[in-house]
């Protein structure tokens, strides 16, 4: 019986504050002019996981495929060879165009000092 004069004291003092509560709420978004999202705007799309508008979707769809593009770009000029059924990179293949590159590079270098 003691329970039911609890729960008596106590429903009408949690209606209470969650009456203040949302009047608090409402007054501050009109004071700081704010829009609060519903829930069902707040749920994940699988198109928009960050929520950014539609210009900065786009804009950021696009670098995210120009980055798509060069990385295939890249990954593409890495030699490979099949060793054991599968394809690894070619460390040695690497090692040389490296090293073709930089005596290239030296020699552009001696050529242009030989001409001063």
């Amino acid at each position: 019986m003691s329970w039911l004069i609890i729960l008596s004291f106590a429903l009408p003092i949690l209606f209470g504050l969650l009456f203040v509560m949302s009047k608090f709420v409402k007054y501050m978004k009109e004071e700081q002019n704010m829009e609060i999202e519903s829930l069902k705007d707040t749920l994940i799309d699988e198109n928009n996981p960050v929520g950014l508008s539609g210009e900065e979707l786009e804009k950021m769809k696009q670098q995210q495929a120009e980055a798509q593009k060069h990385l295939k770009e890249v990954i593409s000029k890495i030699p490979v060879e099949e060793r054991d059924g599968r394809l690894r990179p070619a460390f040695d293949k690497m090692k040389k165009l490296q090293d073709e590159a930089s005596e290239k590079a030296a020699d552009n270098g001696k050529g242009s000092s030989d001409k001063d």
